[in-house]
């Protein structure tokens, strides 16, 4: 039997496969949401502890469902990196300093809370349509990173 272990890896080939293991995560977390049209997950992680999680869907004490008759999304749903956010405010963590992993990229209105709530970096797996957020984000100097060959990993059900 022949083991090779590779102790050489560099900062970025880790930094890479803990990025993708927290976006793995992210989007099981994902699959908790109610939503039909899109299920996003974000995770915020701090000196590698996840310190908050969140995945799109409607407020606390709300009806879960996400979508209108005519399948367009209600108002009021919130999104992954919004519950993700509002929930370690709830808490005695600070995402000051945090890196957010969230399948989809930030739309504008998450950005601003993003830059809000001081975190530093920002790891998706798919680039929404819209990317005005991605370049407010881009604007107040939050690291961004896109991993899209994540999207293409078959997550199976456990």
């Amino acid at each position: 039997m022949n083991i090779t272990l590779n102790y050489n890896k560099t900062t970025a080939e880790k930094q890479l496969a803990i990025d993708k293991r927290y976006l793995r995560m992210a989007r099981i977390w994902g699959s908790n949401s109610y939503c039909q049209r899109r299920q996003v997950g974000a995770l915020l992680v701090k000196d590698q502890m996840i310190i908050s999680d969140g995945y799109n869907g409607t407020p606390a004490g709300f009806e879960n469902e996400c979508e209108e008759d005519n399948n367009t999304t209600k108002a009021y749903v919130l999104h992954a990196e919004a519950n993700a956010i509002t929930k370690v405010a709830k808490s005695n963590n600070s995402s000051d300093g945090s890196t957010l992993y969230v399948t989809t990229s930030p739309c504008m209105e998450c950005s601003k809370l993003i830059i809000q709530a001081g975190i530093k970096r920002v790891v998706f797996i798919e680039k929404y349509r819209i990317t005005d957020g991605l370049e407010l984000l881009s604007r107040a100097n939050v690291e961004l990173e896109h991993l899209p060959e994540i999207g293409n990993e078959n997550i199976e059900e456990g």
